[in-house]
């Protein structure tokens, strides 16, 4: 976190212990002994080192077959770690990266967050069924702006069984451009009671993605052993290496091959 200074770092320590007591109690006392992080160590050097952290993601609404193919190629071609990919296209996906060790990440509730919890539960279990290795949830946005934590959690975990029972990864996208600081914190502290593997800054499609102080924030509150993802706007190298070294284990890039220097035989622009 080589942006944020230990007065920072302590302040925003500070605000989540105080955020916890705003909390419901059954969800703040999961959050009891919760460790922050201090001090986050990572130093990308070249382009290529960065390829493993990318999600190579294609979100756009009006995605073609062979888009979808491309994605699973380049995958392939360049070991990105992951895809994510539409639901509708997760089964194609999982057809063409058979074999490989390129793991397909799909989204649920998404773009907006507001759909009801049987239908993010009913679209979780498609998406396993086809083939998804991740989970990236919206979270209910309007719940968290309204103050109501115990439903916000409750969409949450409710995804969280789900992933784990099945020996999936949910990340929760906490769609950062719409929260205030404290906002962000009390977003990153319930999904992480509520069992999240990662929380992510963005959709992509709102007005902003991703900066380099929420993503110290969010690690901060996630301590060293859950993960962060960046999303939103990290179109080349110097801003992946950023995201990476204050904070971020995951990127969610539709220029990855623009960040890692590799040529494309076709630009596509895929809503990230």
């Amino acid at each position: 976190m080589k942006t944020l200074s230990q007065q920072q770092i302590d302040e925003i320590k500070n605000l989540a212990q105080q955020a916890c007591e705003m909390l419901p109690r059954n969800i703040g006392v999961m959050l009891t002994d919760t460790e922050f992080c201090n001090e986050w160590k990572k130093n990308i050097t070249a382009p290529e080192l960065v390829a493993e952290y990318i999600d190579h993601t294609m979100l756009k609404a009006d995605i073609s077959l062979s888009e979808i193919d491309q994605v699973c190629a380049e995958a392939k071609r360049h070991s990105f770690a992951r895809v994510c990919l539409p639901p509708t296209y997760v089964a194609r996906a999982a057809q063409n990266l058979e074999n490989t060790d390129v793991k397909i990440c799909t989204v649920v509730g998404f773009p907006l967050g507001y759909h009801s919890s049987k239908a993010k539960l009913a679209e979780t279990y498609e998406a396993i069924a086809q083939g998804a290795d991740e989970i990236d949830m919206v979270q209910n946005i309007s719940f968290l702006k309204n103050q109501n934590y115990q439903d916000c959690f409750d969409d949450i975990k409710a995804i969280a069984d789900i992933c784990h029972a099945k020996e999936r990864v949910l990340k929760v996208i906490l769609e950062t451009s719409y929260l205030n600081q404290n906002q962000k914190i009390l977003a990153s502290l319930i999904a992480k009671a509520a069992g999240a593997d990662f929380i992510k800054t963005s959709t992509g499609f709102s007005s902003n993605g991703a900066n380099i102080e929420d993503i110290g924030l969010m690690r901060i509150i996630m301590g060293n052993d859950k993960g962060v993802k960046a999303s939103g706007g990290i179109r080349d190298f110097a801003t992946a290496k950023a995201m990476l070294e204050n904070g971020a284990n995951r990127l969610g890039c539709s220029a990855s091959l623009a960040i890692i220097g590799a040529p494309s035989l076709k630009d596509f622009s895929g809503g990230y």
